[in-house]
């Protein structure tokens, strides 16, 4: 009777006094069988309590050292559905003090809500110093980039989601049994639902396993505005649902959790991490939960996101914690879809500044228009054209043609590989100010091989202009001829060889050139970046046998001995790698096709 008397004053307490006043419950304090209060949304954004248990306490004796308070939770639809995804951050209360934030579950297909309650001092201690923002590590991208290997990549920075400790043997467990090291053991992350809007399924199915292996459940749920019954002007609670907006407009992506904390203008949540990305810079935004959706693999709050209240300025291994007032600058991007079958169509959205979110959400984004609207099985053809401009260093140019039987991933890749290339350099800071899209779609494969080569002359002499004749076959058996005036230098004696190939080619012969090219400044990444090979050219090369080396990125041909000894002999001075020919001359001829092949002729020069 006792114990639920003091129950019922802890929750007139808490409905009576603002939150933000609380003391701080001491770990030291913490002891089994203590009964407190924990505030969460389930619907709209009324704040319901519910009851929680102190099992025992669990140390973690290795690394670290992080605590974590086992509890059984009771009340509200916690019977039927378990901790539920969403809950991460709810705030729990002993005799009137903050103990924590409610942060692990058991996981799938538990039988009662058991909980994980990371320590409020180890939330604040992990978030206190303001930090510079995260440096990068550079990483090598594919050319062109494959779909592939950019997910593997972003596999890599999104981690996975670990258990509190990976063995019982591993915690101290300062109260209750030997049944809760066992317990705590199994421990992990309470997922996180990550809210989704304007998404075709089977465009999120491709990066679900990346979201799913580190904690995190797909809900899709309405965008727009929260309740009437939200009041934006309202401060945010201890309790509220709190969203993490990734994208927003036409596409709405972001994780919601739960309000642990706020201290003044700083608000902590989650209890633990969304993805521990250390320093951030998401817009923090309001949250309304619609329903809660029991299920015994996962109960999941579907919830929608509001207005933007602040930054989300740490992701962190106890806590995702920010601050109030306005939001960051946010990456602004239009696409523009313009279809064979349909009206042309204009998406407008942003994107958070992040190397890891910002080209993986624009992938995301290419691929979704793409799926959303033009079919997914059978032939298609994507032109891709337009700019991302970035901050002191010009645009990064697109323009190619995708084409084949699925071409949207490697559309989609086309544009996130460059972003990723200089988001992750290692070297300087990228500022990504807007990213500008036009796809042109038909229904068709628009391809051509290159089946034959000629020239319109017998004798070229050096000087000579002469005209290169090339015969294409399109996937309809049409043939092509293209003419490409090419001039033969002056001074060019001998043999030269002409060779007439695709993007593929070519960049294969360049491939040394490319080699290193995210260790490279960023001038230089872009302008590498907006010389590479297109796949709707026609190239010719026409090029002599030559001595020479790739130093940097840059050709440098015709280079006396001695400069190649030198060059060869301090190869740690940059990327280099030796040319065997020096290009005489090249030239390329836009189509509208995705061209295919190559064919080479030797011209033999009369003196």
């Amino acid at each position: 009777m006792a114990r639920i008397l003091g129950l019922l004053l802890a929750i007139a307490f808490l409905a009576a006094s603002p939150v933000a006043q609380s003391s701080l419950m001491p770990l030291g304090e913490v002891r089994p069988g203590m009964v407190g209060v924990g505030r969460t949304v389930f619907e709209g954004d009324r704040l319901d309590t519910f009851q929680v248990h102190i099992l025992g306490v669990l140390h973690n004796v290795v690394g670290p050292r992080r605590s974590l308070v086992l509890a059984r939770l009771e009340g509200g639809p916690l019977a039927h559905t378990g901790v539920i995804a969403g809950m991460s951050g709810s705030p729990v209360y002993v005799d009137g003090k903050l103990l924590g934030a409610v942060s692990y579950a058991l996981g799938l297909f538990s039988k009662e809500p058991i909980a994980g309650i990371t320590p409020i001092a180890e939330m604040t201690d992990a978030t206190a110093l303001e930090t510079a923002p995260r440096g990068t590590r550079a990483v090598a991208v594919s050319w062109p980039p494959a779909p592939g290997d950019l997910l593997r990549i972003w596999a890599r920075d999104l981690g996975l989601s670990r258990p509190f400790a990976d063995d019982p043997a591993e915690l101290l467990v300062a109260s209750g049994g030997v049944d809760a090291a066992r317990t705590g053991a199994l421990l992990r992350p309470i997922a996180v639902p990550l809210v989704t809007a304007g998404f075709h399924p089977d465009a999120l199915a491709v990066v679900e396993p990346l979201f799913a292996r580190s904690g995190m459940v797909l809900a899709s749920a309405p965008g727009g505005q929260l309740p009437a019954a939200s009041s934006p002007s309202a401060p945010l609670r201890p309790g509220d649902a709190v969203g993490v907006s990734l994208m927003g407009g036409d596409f709405v992506l972001g994780a919601t959790g739960t309000v642990t904390h706020v201290d003044g203008d700083r608000v902590y949540a989650f209890g633990h991490p969304m993805y521990n990305l250390g320093p951030t810079a998401f817009p923090m935004t309001r949250a309304a939960v619609h329903v809660v959706l029991p299920s015994l693999q996962q109960s999941v709050k579907l919830a929608s996101f509001g207005d933007v209240v602040g930054t989300i300025q740490q992701d962190r291994a106890t806590a995702v914690a920010g601050r109030l007032g306005p939001g960051p600058a946010v990456i602004p991007v239009d696409i523009t879809l313009n279809s064979d079958r349909a009206a042309t169509r204009q998406f407008t959205f942003t994107v958070v500044k992040d190397p890891t979110f910002t080209p993986l959400l624009t992938y995301l984004a290419v691929a979704n228009v793409l799926t959303s609207y033009e079919r997914g099985a059978g032939p298609a053809s994507f032109t891709v054209r337009g700019s991302a401009s970035i901050h002191r260093h010009g645009d990064i140019a697109f323009e190619d043609i995708f084409t084949g039987d699925q071409p949207a991933g490697g559309a989609a890749a086309y544009v996130a590989g460059p972003l990723t290339l200089l988001l992750r350099n290692g070297a300087d800071p990228v500022d990504v100010e807007k990213i500008t899209l036009t796809i042109d779609a038909t229904e068709e494969s628009r391809a051509a091989r290159i089946e034959r080569v000629w020239l319109d002359t017998e004798r070229p002499r050096p000087g000579d202009t002469v005209v290169v004749k090339v015969l294409l076959r399109t996937g309809r058996g049409e043939e092509i001829v293209t003419s490409v005036p090419v001039q033969i230098p002056v001074n060019a004696a001998g043999s030269l060889q002409l060779l007439v190939a695709d993007a593929t080619r070519l960049g294969a012969e360049d491939r040394r050139g490319t080699a290193g090219m995210e260790n490279q400044p960023i001038p230089q990444i872009i302008r590498t970046l907006n010389r590479a090979r297109r796949g709707n050219r026609l190239y010719v090369r026409l090029s002599a046998p030559d001595q020479g080396a790739v130093v940097n990125g840059e050709p440098m041909a015709a280079l006396p001995p001695s400069v190649l000894a030198v060059l060869e002999a301090d190869r740690q001075s940059g990327s280099f790698s030796a040319l065997r020919s020096a290009t005489r001359g090249e030239w390329s001829v836009p189509a509208e096709f995705a061209i295919t092949g190559a064919r080479q002729l030797t011209i033999q020069l009369e003196r």
